[in-house]
């Protein structure tokens, strides 16, 4: 069984909890895009982790994880993220994470211009985590970057390093202005910080593929949502790599095989971190209280999240591009404080309404159209379908007729078991 666990709508909806939940049922648990961008927040037994590059199947001592090809990995970031899981208890051997020798090394200086161009850009910035991200994907397709398989043989990559950085400090001594980039300090940067996953990298093609042909199931996991995506999502407010379903077997590194099924993670309102449009967003009092209730505060970067009711129009639209087969329902319980619960139906665009997603221009001047359910109080100690007040099971079915896609799994809080299946 190869299943994809992806997101429907701007990120931040719940996947990690959903990960760590469905894990249990899968043997490799595969990461197969984007880098420490984004948080996966999972609650256990053991405590509360915050991860941004490993696979949410870390917190397993009985599952494999892989990090693929198809993502962009800062050292210095791993190996305090590895070292924060070990501080907490979690197992982390090269027995228990692979990372493929494919994947690209996310350099101090990708995240040097990061912050340099959002400096630049002031008012206008995309809203970037300044983590390096764009850079460093911009840079692997104009192929001057560094693999994780090049640690394997680092005593030779001096002379290559100091090409990819006399190329760099032409934009960042030359353009910005800024202090050169120092070869020696790269060379001890990649020495301190990445010699230490020497026997952790490997092929994982050939891993994942014999896992698959040996009837092994494998969960591949994405971050952000579908609305992030760099084809399909509210460019050019994205992020810089492609975290749709149809990528995961390519960004994981077996481009041969296909999924058997697609679990979208869609949450029971909206919230967005960073810029773009945002169609649903609350302000002021009305979006202080959903954010606190839901705690919306980004993993990554402790951002305030913008906050708004659930979206339809967005929702169906994030549905689709994923090819979702199931969905899970997260955070329905953080609506337990409303009396009636809002719903975005469609969105009115120059005095006509629509229910199509639009892109650019047409989405930035989209004002939502809002509809009301009846509320149905705390869901927190709800554990089996029949334990859901009626109005729950009412906002769950118009969701589920709405968007097109069953819903399975509703989310009622944090705790691993805190969670209904509805079929």
């Amino acid at each position: 069984m190869l299943t994809a666990i992806v997101g429907i709508n701007w990120g931040d909806e719940g996947k990690g909890r959903m990960v760590d939940l469905l894990s249990r049922e899968y043997d490799v648990v595969v990461r197969y895009q984007g880098g420490n961008n984004a948080g996966h927040t999972v609650v256990n037994e053991r405590g509360k982790f915050i991860l941004n590059l490993l696979p949410s199947g870390i917190l397993r001592d009985e599952t494999v994880n892989v990090m693929g090809p198809g993502m962009v990995i800062d050292l210095e970031h791993l190996c305090g993220e590895v070292q924060r899981l070990r501080d907490g208890g979690i197992t982390v051997t090269p027995e228990h994470l692979k990372i493929s020798d494919r994947a690209t090394i996310c350099m101090p200086y990708h995240k040097l211009l990061d912050c340099l161009e959002e400096d630049r850009l002031a008012g206008k910035k995309f809203g970037s985590t300044r983590r390096g991200i764009a850079p460093v994907y911009a840079d692997k397709y104009m192929k001057k970057t560094l693999r994780m398989g090049d640690l394997l043989e680092l005593d030779s990559l001096e002379e290559r390093v100091a090409g990819i950085v006399e190329w760099k400090n032409l934009t960042v001594e030359k353009g910005y202005g800024a202090k050169a980039i120092d070869v020696k300090e790269m060379m001890g940067w990649l020495r301190e910080f990445g010699l230490c996953w020497k026997d952790y990298i490997c092929d994982t093609t050939a891993f994942l593929s014999e896992a698959a042909d040996a009837g092994k199931s494998v969960l591949f996991e994405a971050q952000l949502g579908a609305l992030r995506d760099i084809d399909y999502g509210i460019y050019p407010y994205t992020s810089s790599s492609s975290n749709i379903a149809a990528y995961a077997p390519i960004g994981s590194g077996i481009p041969a095989k296909r999924l058997d099924s697609v679990v979208g993670i869609m949450k029971a309102y909206s919230s967005c971190v960073g810029e773009g449009p945002f169609t649903c967003e609350y302000f002021g009092e009305e979006a202080e209280k959903l954010r606190e209730a839901g705690g919306e505060y980004g993993a990554a970067t402790g951002r305030p999240r913008r906050v708004g009711p659930f979206d339809v129009v967005a929702s169906r639209y994030g549905v689709a591009v994923q090819g979702a087969t199931e969905i899970a329902l997260t955070k329905i319980d953080v609506l337990g404080y409303l009396d009636k619960v809002p719903v975005v139906t469609a969105y009115e665009i120059d005095g006509e309404r629509t229910t199509r997603f639009p892109t650019g221009e047409r989405l930035n001047r989209a004002k939502p159209v809002i509809e009301y359910l009846e509320g149905f109080g705390d869901l927190s100690k709800c554990r089996k379908r029949e334990d859901l007040p009626q109005a729950a099971l009412d906002y769950v079915a118009y969701l589920e007729k709405a968007v097109g896609c069953p819903i399975r799994y509703v989310s009622v809080g944090a705790e691993r078991d805190a969670y209904v299946k509805m079929y």
